[in-house]
């Protein structure tokens, strides 16, 4: 049974893309194993499709972080036998991408987004510098490229001459039902939820304005907006809350293994993706959330961003904003969660399109690209 490593710089348990690539590998016939890092409040996992790997660091924060995480990752390669590396976005690239040659080991690089164009690096000259002398210096060489929609294929093929392959971020396919009650989740069932999830809810991805939203003088009447999950921009979110008293009408949670999260995505009416097209990543990018949101039949309200907009135009599933103003905003729930008929079309689309949009058929893609491993 030939082993394979898929190295990654998120939380292992609630990396969605990595965990559904571990799964599919191991029913191919691989040994999985994936290594990411421990975290002070990293949960314990034990999946039975894969031996996890978590790697203590003692710094958690900017270039000391990847710079630990790289040298240790190195290392722990270095003194584990492996037939197949995976890097799982550029932050893991180069301790993978200098093992397979050491070691004479085919490598996979899978790039979850267009890494040097996120505003963390975009907005930092030196760190983008940093980057994206390590992406030129890499990316051509490396011999099996994967990334999440056509648009990051595209770029990356008219900068480097090479097309990736591309496999979507699609959720396992579920059906809707046996759920457990919003009440015993501390849910108010009288009120129509407004769901913002993900790990990433960082800067330009409309968090701010969503909370703005809620002001009473917008007019949402009986809705509670719950955002659920981490990232930058969480705390000043909730500093919004606080200091516009909006306690009663926006919630937070932590974020949470997708099962679990899975049952309080089902309780919404609306399900929000908000990214700005201020950066190539975020005005190109397809969230794995849009289809969570389908696979839970939950209407969606996104950016009108080239990707977004095709799906959701596509299928029908649910509204686009024009603006990132809050007032807007609040205009386009109101219409949403007011017009019931539409909302039961959005729906019924929703889970129609789940079918289709599932991981079940976007693995193929997976096994054809490792079979040539195995």
């Amino acid at each position: 049974m030939k082993k394979i490593n898929l190295s990654v710089t998120n939380d292992v348990l609630t990396d969605q893309r990595v965990n559904k690539m571990a799964r599919t590998l191991n029913d191919m016939g691989f040994k999985v194993t994936i290594t990411g890092v421990r975290r002070k409040d990293s949960k314990p996992f034990d999946p039975p499709y894969a031996k996890i790997k978590r790697i203590p660091l003692m710094f958690h924060k900017k270039f000391l972080f990847y710079a630990e995480y790289n040298l240790k990752l190195f290392f722990h390669l270095l003194f584990k036998r492996f037939d197949i590396l995976v890097g799982n976005d550029l932050d893991t690239l180069l301790p993978n991408h200098l093992i397979a040659r050491l070691k004479r080991r085919p490598l996979v690089y899978d790039a979850h987004e267009y890494f040097t164009g996120t505003p963390e690096v975009v907005g930092r000259p030196a760190v983008y510098r940093c980057w994206k002398m390590l992406e030129k210096a890499l990316f051509p060489r490396q011999q099996c490229i994967i990334t999440v929609n056509e648009s990051i294929a595209s770029l990356y093929e008219k900068e480097y001459g090479k097309k990736p392959y591309v496999v979507r971020n699609l959720p396992v396919y579920k059906t809707p039902r046996g759920h457990i009650p919003a009440d015993e989740l501390s849910l108010p069932p009288h009120k129509d939820i407004v769901l913002m999830q993900g790990t990433g809810i960082n800067i330009d991805r409309g968090g701010e304005e969503l909370v703005m939203a809620m002001r009473p003088e917008y007019g949402i009447k009986n809705a509670l907006l719950l955002v659920i999950g981490s990232g930058d921009v969480i705390p000043s979110m909730k500093a919004m809350v606080k200091r516009e008293a909006l306690h009663d009408r926006v919630w937070f949670l932590e974020k949470m293994p997708p099962e679990e999260l899975y049952e309080y995505t089902i309780h919404a009416r609306i399900g929000v993706s908000l990214d700005k097209g201020t950066n190539l990543n975020y005005r190109y990018s397809l969230p794995n959330k849009l289809f969570d949101y389908m696979m839970a039949g939950v209407p969606q309200l996104a950016s009108d961003l080239p990707e977004l907009a095709r799906i959701i135009n596509q299928y029908n599933t649910g509204m686009l904003v024009r603006s990132h103003e809050p007032a807007h905003i609040a205009r386009c729930i109101r219409q949403m969660l007011s017009d019931r008929g539409q909302w039961r079309t959005w729906h019924a689309n929703s889970l129609e399109a789940a079918k289709e949009l599932c991981w079940e058929n976007e693995e193929n893609i997976v096994k054809e690209i490792y079979e040539a491993y195995l």
